[in-house]
């Protein structure tokens, strides 16, 4: 078997990552380069504008607020030095060894085995897990769980999501905006503002399912980057190994107790039999099994 180096998989993703950001953008240019053609330029800014302004104010508010909203959303309460003391030693120890500020910690009630991470830096973080994972994680395994959500804390991973939902968001109202316009445009257009009509119309449907699929591509890499750099932190892969393999067997797994909105935020996936936003649990311990 292949080894691999953890600072190659990070790289590898950081990449790949790009590129998939690159490719909505992509998408965002050529729709707007379609409609600007199906109507007046005029209406086109109109619209632009709207969408902009729009996508801006509801991402930026859920943005400095993504911690607390996270948070809210699965009813978590903050974590007891006396009671969660072994909760708090793991992440001040991982802080020390990573150089990172300490988040603040809070603890889910749910059965799973399950953590994420949220903030929009690293000085205002906030790390959550499940009392499934409290309890039916060893000490390695949860220092592992926990190294991969300081990673996504340390990689800015949460802004970096946070500016694809804008993209993303842009171009679901564009979408929307375009779609509905229609029914206000009358019927006498040339040939060639017919073509582009039915190309904007065309994009307005496959657009959203596009950049939503990029997205989850997107996630599932984050992922693999953050995998890598808790074995970066701990120096010891074993631990997420068995974690995952814990996961994978946990009979709390079909348990639903978050929504769809949060979902890509946790260590493992959530909720069970949508698309995910996660890599297979298979194969993310296979790639840890080569470093």
């Amino acid at each position: 078997m292949k080894r691999i180096d953890f600072r190659d998989q990070i790289s590898k993703n950081k990449r790949n990552s790009f590129f998939l950001m690159v490719t909505i953008f992509a998408v965002f240019v050529l729709f707007g380069y379609v409609i600007s053609f199906a109507f007046e330029p005029g209406f086109f800014f109109i619209i632009m504008i709207i969408s902009i302004i729009f996508s801006l104010s509801y991402i930026l508010i859920s943005y400095y607020n993504s911690d607390k909203i996270a948070i809210a959303s699965v009813g978590a309460k903050k974590a007891s030095r006396e009671k969660h003391s072994d909760f708090y030693r793991l992440v001040e120890g991982l802080t020390i060894s990573s150089g990172l500020p300490m988040p603040k910690l809070y603890v889910m009630p749910s059965s799973q085995i399950n953590a994420f991470a949220s903030g929009r830096n690293p000085e205002n973080a906030v790390i959550c897990v499940t009392e499934g994972a409290l309890e039916k994680l060893e000490r390695r395994e949860l220092e592992n769980v926990l190294a991969h959500e300081l990673g996504h804390i340390g990689s800015y991973d949460i802004r970096y999501m946070t500016l694809v939902a804008v993209m993303v968001g842009m171009i679901a109202i564009i979408s929307q905006i375009f779609l509905r316009s229609l029914w206000f445009r009358s019927g006498n257009s040339d040939s060639k503002n017919g073509i582009f009509i039915v190309l904007g119309i065309i994009m307005a449907i496959l657009a959203p399912i596009v950049v939503c699929i990029v997205q989850m591509a997107i996630s599932r890499k984050r992922e693999y980057s953050a995998d890598a750099t808790a074995v970066k932190f701990t120096r010891y892969p074993e631990g997420l190994i068995r974690a995952l393999k814990k996961i994978k067997n946990d009979s709390a797994s079909s348990e639903k107790r978050v929504s769809k909105v949060v979902a890509p935020l946790f260590f493992a996936n959530p909720l069970k039999g949508l698309s995910s936003t996660h890599p297979p649990i298979e194969k993310r311990i296979s790639a840890l099994e080569r470093m």
